[in-house]
């Protein structure tokens, strides 16, 4: 079954002064949420931006994927620790969505666990979203 999420946002001003507002979004886990251009370009100064947002959806989608491939091969990961750095070029857009895991996954060696890393990074929604734009890697360690 597909399921749709909503979030309403508003806007003043032009692109370069104005400012917004990422008002509410369906589930209620958020909102009010500042947003600027200068959030985007320069310093965030307390907002967010849309590559902020799209750095936690990567993230999280990534770290579920990650953790159900784990599981399927019978590794269930004990923790994982996933970060996704999304860089905006001004003009161009967004460049690339570098991930970065780092999990703790009893009977799984460094090699295994960057294969599946590499995998879950091809197959979760967001990256697929973004394959053919934007520029994917992940870097992958197993911690003790």
């Amino acid at each position: 079954m597909a399921t749709e999420r909503r979030a309403e946002v508003t806007w003043s001003g032009d692109l370069l002064e104005g400012s917004g507002t990422i008002e509410s979004v369906g589930s209620g886990a958020f909102g009010p949420l500042p947003v600027s251009w200068k959030a985007r370009t320069e310093e965030p100064g307390g907002k967010t931006s849309p590559e902020e947002l799209l750095a936690a959806a990567h993230a999280a989608c990534f770290a579920m994927a990650l953790s159900s491939a784990l599981a399927k091969a019978g590794h269930t990961a004990e923790a994982l620790s996933t970060s996704a750095t999304v860089t905006f070029v001004p003009g161009t857009g967004i460049a690339k969505s570098v991930l970065d895991v780092e999990g703790t996954v009893p009977g799984l060696d460094e090699a295994g666990f960057r294969e599946a890393a590499e995998t879950a990074k091809e197959n979760c929604p967001v990256s697929q979203a973004l394959k053919g734009n934007v520029e994917l890697s992940v870097t992958a360690r197993l911690t003790s």
